[in-house]
């Protein structure tokens, strides 16, 4: 059986890009809610021996460092998920680069070791991006899972490649990209790796999905959950019904199907589909891409 990998946006409710633009209120006056829910989702994920990726936003470590320590008690890994959850299509390469340093550093300092892994906010590094992958290298990551090759109203590139390949290489440095998961279908991507569309499709779909991926094409899936999914008391301010149906679809039934999931598919880090080394240790070979094709992505 394939081991899929599974993965975590360890952010509060409040940093989703959405509810920042529905709700419009100062996160300052918003109560905290992350342990919680990370809490159900340990328990729930070492109820069927799943093993995760917890991309970490950087500002959430330093303000409950005992449950980034947690987390990689249970066994799993514990990435990078930006520093304040800003996109980075809407900073410069000096901005990105500050900010990455700074929630590397705030992560290894509340877990005591080095992180190797990052995923962008909003999956927000497309075809005009790709000046960051020579930072995330030079900052000391291995990998990069920011990419979703759909077609999005927000973010997306269908273009690009589907499964794990080397994305930039500086010598005998390398950085290898780990896209969202997708099932092609007609020439189309179809999503199955996680969030909204999980949510709001019916689990027989996203079953479907993942087994065809990894019977027929023979690779891993990248799935993708937030802890605030797993919450339905959150707040929910007054906002716009679009914004209110993307946010709080299906939340009520996310425990629910999430465990029949993790009952049907074998999951693992990151880390360990890709069969990295350890932190420090020399990286390994994956198939890459060139610039070029992922400019016309």
């Amino acid at each position: 059986m394939i081991t899929n990998a599974l993965s975590v946006d360890v952010e509060e409710y409040y940093h989703a890009a959405i509810f920042r633009r529905g709700a419009r209120i100062e996160p300052s006056c918003l109560e905290s809610r992350v342990e919680r829910s990370v809490d159900e989702l340990l328990a729930l994920m070492g109820e069927h021996d799943a093993r995760a990726t917890f991309f970490v936003v950087g500002e959430v470590a330093a303000a409950h460092p005992a449950m980034v320590r947690a987390i990689a008690a249970e066994g799993h890994e514990v990435g990078c998920h930006s520093d304040r959850h800003e996109s980075v299509n809407l900073q410069s390469p000096d901005e990105f680069r500050a900010d990455v340093r700074q929630a590397k550093a705030r992560i290894e300092d509340a877990l005591g070791e080095p992180v190797t892994g990052y995923r962008a906010p909003n999956f927000s590094i497309g075809a005009a991006q790709s000046w960051a992958y020579r930072i995330l290298l030079e900052e000391g990551f291995r990998y990069d899972s920011s990419a979703h090759p759909i077609l999005h109203d927000r973010y997306g590139q269908p273009r690009a490649p589907r499964f794990p390949h080397e994305v930039y290489r500086e010598g005998s440095d390398t950085l290898v990209e780990f896209p969202i998961g997708t099932v092609r279908i007609a020439g189309v991507n179809l999503p199955i790796g996680g969030g909204g569309y999980f949510r709001l499709a019916p689990l027989g779909l996203t079953e479907l999905g993942i087994r065809r991926v990894n019977e027929v094409e023979g690779r891993p899936v990248m799935f993708y959950m937030h802890p605030w999914e797993m919450d339905p008391g959150q707040p929910r301010p007054a906002m716009a019904w679009r914004n209110r149906f993307r946010l709080y679809v299906g939340i009520e039934k996310e425990a629910a199907k999430l465990s029949a999931l993790f009952g049907r598919f074998r999951f693992g880090t990151a880390r360990d589909v890709l069969q990295l080394p350890e932190p420090g240790a020399p990286t390994v070979s994956v198939p890459s891409i060139a610039a070029s094709e992922l400019r016309s992505s």
